[in-house]
């Protein structure tokens, strides 16, 4: 009976599997990392674009998404990180703070000059990123227009001026579209990287394939 009752409640009640992960690295960008198979986004930190630029102190332009990236690489790449899973962002990729070799990436990378706090979703390294910028630290030595920003600014160049309903794809790949509005709309981005599109009527969206968000 014991046995019985034992199996009963390990069916009413599945053991969940740890929510830590760990692997050797490999560098995708600055914030984003394979780990052992599994595509991380680093916790509380935001970085460059790959393709950004930056100015440097004398005027020179610096492609210092792409620096940012290879420091990143010569760091990690290879090494084993050890991450907590935070949770899933849109995109699919898990968002875990890692550590390697004991020491936390997100802490090492604002610290270095190499990403900044990003205060949206976390404050944790805001200190690091405050030594960081007194030091002039990495990116910091540059006029860098924050990741965030740039990215906002380049969706404004992206959209056409006519064109403003935005065909998102989710992270479960089916492809939906938000009219200015609707409750998402505001806080939906379009990556063209993933196939995402802009249309300029609703019709043009479903003869796409995209179908017309529920609300």
């Amino acid at each position: 009976m014991l046995r019985i009752c034992f199996a009963f409640v390990l069916a009413a009640f599945p053991v969940v599997a740890s929510a830590d992960l760990s692997g050797p690295v490999r560098v995708i960008d600055t914030d984003t990392w394979d780990v052992g198979g599994t595509r991380v986004r680093l916790h509380g930190i935001d970085a460059p674009e790959f393709d950004q630029t930056c100015t440097r102190s004398s005027g020179q332009g610096w492609d210092c998404g792409a620096w940012a990236t290879q420091q990143v690489r010569g760091l990690y790449d290879g090494h084993t990180a050890q991450c907590a899973r935070i949770t899933q962002d849109r995109y699919g990729r898990t968002v875990a703070r890692c550590k390697v070799q004991g020491r936390d990436v997100g802490q090492a990378l604002v610290s270095q000059g190499l990403a900044f706090a990003f205060r949206k979703y976390s404050t944790d390294y805001v200190g690091a990123e405050n030594r960081a910028k007194l030091a002039a630290a990495g990116l910091h030595a540059a006029r860098v227009a924050l990741p965030w920003d740039h990215r906002a600014a380049k969706r404004t160049a992206d959209s056409p001026a006519n064109c403003q309903i935005k065909g998102n794809i989710s992270a479960k790949g089916e492809r939906i579209f938000h009219r200015p509005g609707q409750p998402h709309y505001s806080r939906t981005r379009i990556s063209t990287a993933k196939g995402e599109r802009w249309f300029c009527t609703a019709d043009e969206a479903r003869r796409a394939g995209w179908r017309a968000a529920k609300n």
